[in-house]
């Protein structure tokens, strides 16, 4: 047994074989490092894909959905990709969009169905009528009038009397619908995000007054805090002086219309 030590300690106090050693534990720790990595990125994951083609605007359902394996280096290296189905049931395709069949699910592929361009209108009271007002992002102060927010309608027009400028609070507390671009896409799923319509629901009789002030003169949206929005009051006509005197003198009023621009309250919003 003491011969057998000896041997060992001689064996082992040999640097050469002390060197070959270590290249040998060296090299195996190389390799199950680099063959965990390999496996880790070639091991496959089950991820969602589209059974079939699906088109804009649709609303996925679990049936539009099976499973599919990929790399794992592939799912790793796609920050935007969606692996939980539950991100992906109920959502709607975005406008202009398109999911190939087979193919996987992307965060910028997918939006609520509450932005698409029709949901908004599909939910307006009878007795009211959408109304659009274009804009610009100076307009909306930056982009900063949201959907959701209540704001203010100035009028802006010119007296052709005396030629001097007619400027006040119109409309106080109207509530907006939604923001779109210029394709008419809701600014949440816009791809540049430059808003260029503001759109409201309004009371039949205020949608007439409204239009009949764009052709005498502006409407210009004005924000206010996030307080008028969260107590905003009933939607009103405040500027009854401009309405009586610039703008009615500039309408025909049709039979039947004698009384429908008086000062509309509506305590519904």
């Amino acid at each position: 047994m003491q011969t057998m030590i000896v041997k060992l300690q001689r064996f082992i106090s040999n640097r050469t074989t002390v060197a070959i050693l270590c290249l040998i534990a060296g090299f195996t720790v190389l390799w199950i490092g680099y063959n965990s990595r390999v496996r880790a990125q070639v091991s496959p994951v089950t991820v969602p894909s589209a059974k079939v083609a699906l088109p804009a605007r649709h609303v996925i359902t679990a049936e539009d959905i099976e499973y599919i394996q990929i790399n794992n280096d592939i799912a790793a290296s796609a920050d935007n990709l969606i692996q939980d189905v539950t991100l992906i049931i109920g959502k709607e395709v975005t406008y202009g969009n398109k999911i190939p069949e087979h193919g996987l699910f992307y965060q910028e592929d997918l939006t609520e169905p509450s932005y698409s361009p029709d949901f908004v209108l599909s939910d307006i009271q009878d007795g009211y009528t959408a109304f659009s007002l274009p804009v610009n992002i100076l307009s909306t102060y930056g982009g900063q009038i949201k959907r959701g927010n209540y704001i203010d309608l100035y009028f802006q027009g010119t007296d052709s009397e005396n030629d001097k400028v007619i400027y006040g609070n119109l409309v106080q507390a109207i509530r907006v619908l939604d923001v779109r671009d210029g394709e008419g896409v809701s600014i949440e799923n816009s791809r540049d995000g430059v808003p260029a319509v503001l759109l409201f629901a309004v009371p039949d009789n205020l949608y007439a007054l409204l239009v009949r002030a764009e052709q005498f003169g502006e409407l210009i949206p004005v924000p206010h805090n996030n307080n008028y929005t969260t107590n905003p009051g009933s939607t009103r006509v405040e500027g009854t002086y401009i309405v009586e005197e610039y703008i009615l003198p500039h309408v025909v009023i049709l039979p039947g219309e004698e009384n429908y621009y008086s000062a509309v309250s509506d305590t519904g919003e």
